[in-house]
């Protein structure tokens, strides 16, 4: 009895089968890496993302190198000056008098006179949608009795915070050499801020507001550009880049985004959006990153 022939062509199909089913199955466990675009040099660049419910960190890099914190500074002046509402040392009528020191600060700026005075709640919005410096400097003197005395008190406040690697210097984030922070620092600081004065957060969130007649703009694009996002604050000196910490609460997720140093305040948006979208999709979240800087575009 003769034996049966194989079939070639048949059997080279199945093996082709095979090999098609083995490739969709390793592509199911082990999905491709997921390419970032950082819109930033490496030694200035760093970001962190933090799960504000679980403390989870979703995503980091260089989140504890020593950075430039340029006007994010502010958030800690206004940590200080909302404790100072919460004991009674100040209300929000309260006014504060501006000094020449004060005054003299460069942009950006709400240009009040020596002598001049400025209300606390008119003060808490100025520093957060204008980002005025003369109107932190006026805080902080009126805080601290000098500007010195209180970025020791700022400082000293990070410290009990958490925020290991931080130092102050001023109360505006202009440039100083001794003035050093890291991304993970301002992500913790982001979160102290919406647990400790949740009474108070609303006011990261405002976009402009009206001051002896006139209507101040801020630019804090993120407001209004991504649904979610609340806050906080943003931050530009030229030895730091566009720095900002952006706060996300939607749907039952709540992150702090922080992106620092990067080359343009558009790009660190775009940067910060993607963030967020991949923080909360299941499917890139937990998946491996391979970062693209600015420099290798």
């Amino acid at each position: 009895m003769s034996k049966l022939r194989p079939f070639p062509l048949l059997q080279r199909v199945l093996v082709a089968l095979g090999l098609l089913l083995m490739v969709a199955g390793c592509s199911t466990t082990t999905p491709p890496d997921q390419v970032l675009s950082v819109p930033a040099p490496p030694q200035k660049y760093a970001a962190i993302v933090v799960d504000v419910r679980t403390g989870k960190q979703m995503f980091e890099v260089n989140s504890t190198a020593q950075r430039y914190p340029a006007s994010l500074t502010k958030m800690m002046t206004l940590y200080l000056l909302f404790e100072a509402m919460e004991s009674g040392r100040v209300t929000k009528e309260t006014q504060i008098s501006v000094s020449d020191h004060a005054a003299s600060q460069p942009p950006t700026k709400m240009r009040f006179r020596r002598g001049e005075t400025i209300d606390v709640d008119s003060a808490i919005r100025a520093i957060v949608v204008k980002s005025a410096n003369d109107v932190a400097v006026a805080v902080g003197e009126y805080l601290g009795g000098s500007e010195d005395q209180f970025a020791a008190m700022m400082t000293s406040k990070a410290r009990s915070l958490g925020m290991t690697s931080t130092t102050f210097r001023n109360a505006s984030g202009l440039p100083d050499d001794g003035q050093m922070t890291t991304a993970r620092d301002m992500a913790v600081l982001g979160m102290a801020l919406r647990q400790r004065f949740p009474q108070h957060f609303h006011y990261f969130s405002e976009s402009d507001f009206m001051f002896r007649g006139r209507l101040v703009r801020g630019h804090n694009d993120m407001l209004g550009r991504v649904r979610g996002v609340d806050g906080i604050k943003t931050g530009y000196i030229r030895a730091s880049g566009f720095n900002i910490v952006t706060s996300y609460n939607a749907d039952g997720r709540q992150l702090i985004v922080v992106v620092m140093g990067a080359d343009s305040a558009r790009q660190r948006n775009d940067h910060v959006e993607a963030l967020i979208q991949r923080s909360l999709s299941p499917t890139t979240a937990d998946s491996k990153t391979r970062l693209m800087f600015a420099e290798q575009q």
